[in-house]
């Protein structure tokens, strides 16, 4: 397996901050050395949470000069992504299990100049994405069951990980491959070796008192040399 060729991105998860104070929160893991800000948006119904829509993302934008990372966990998400795109998201990544027709949901983002991710929950097989990666910028795997922070991290889809660098190197793309869920300096360690590039994490960043001691501590779990990756999961 070829070592990847995106930088490591650190995208700490608003769901974790102090919702009294998002724009602060926002502005505070920016300076601290965050790459995107990840805004996880539920419904109540796709995921049993309901979180924020397109004002509180528009706000946000006029406080953070780092890409805004939107991650759609609404059902259907059609009618929503002109407003997501017009408040400000520069990336918006949507669940294949969300519309009817994943290639038309990829083509609209990506339409409207944003950045297109799909999210692949734990259950959710590799070859959902296997006819779409010429229209996808980002893969997500969820290493957890979507809808709350603060879960356990699901060891079995370091497998899917692996599996996924390798359908990503085959394309000869710059595709992210970024994980949701669980992550902390140990678990990072984990997906990092077996090709991750991107680190969504929530109160591993905003559950501690030093943001920009936390995002480091995630930076550092990073392999020092990446010929191969060291785990190979199967």
């Amino acid at each position: 397996m070829k070592p990847v060729t995106n930088p490591l991105i650190i995208a700490p998860s608003l769901l974790a901050a102090d919702f009294l104070r998002l724009g602060a929160e926002a502005e505070a893991v920016e300076n601290a050395g965050a790459d995107w800000l990840h805004l996880d948006v539920m419904d109540g119904h796709f995921v049993p949470n309901i979180t924020f829509g397109p004002l509180v993302v528009k706000a946000l934008k006029s406080r953070s000069k780092i890409p805004l990372d939107v991650h759609l966990m609404i059902a259907p998400v059609d009618p929503y992504i002109v407003a997501f795109a017009d408040a400000g998201a520069d990336h918006i990544s949507v669940h294949p299990e969300a519309g009817p027709h994943l290639h038309r949901t990829l083509q609209l983002i990506r339409s409207l100049g944003k950045k297109a991710g799909v999210v692949l929950n734990p259950a959710t097989p590799v070859d959902t994405v296997a006819h779409v990666l010429d229209l996808v910028d980002i893969i997500m795997v969820m290493t957890v069951n979507p809808g709350f922070g603060g879960q356990a991290f699901i060891e079995s889809q370091l497998a899917k990980i692996a599996t996924l660098r390798r359908m990503i190197d085959a394309t000869g793309r710059d595709i992210y491959l970024q994980i949701d869920g669980g992550i902390t300096p140990v678990t990072a360690r984990d997906v990092l070796n077996v090709g991750a590039d991107c680190l969504v994490a929530g109160t591993a960043v905003f559950g501690k008192p030093d943001y920009a001691g936390a995002i480091a501590d995630l930076r550092a779990a990073a392999p020092k040399i990446m010929p191969e990756f060291a785990v190979s999961a199967g």
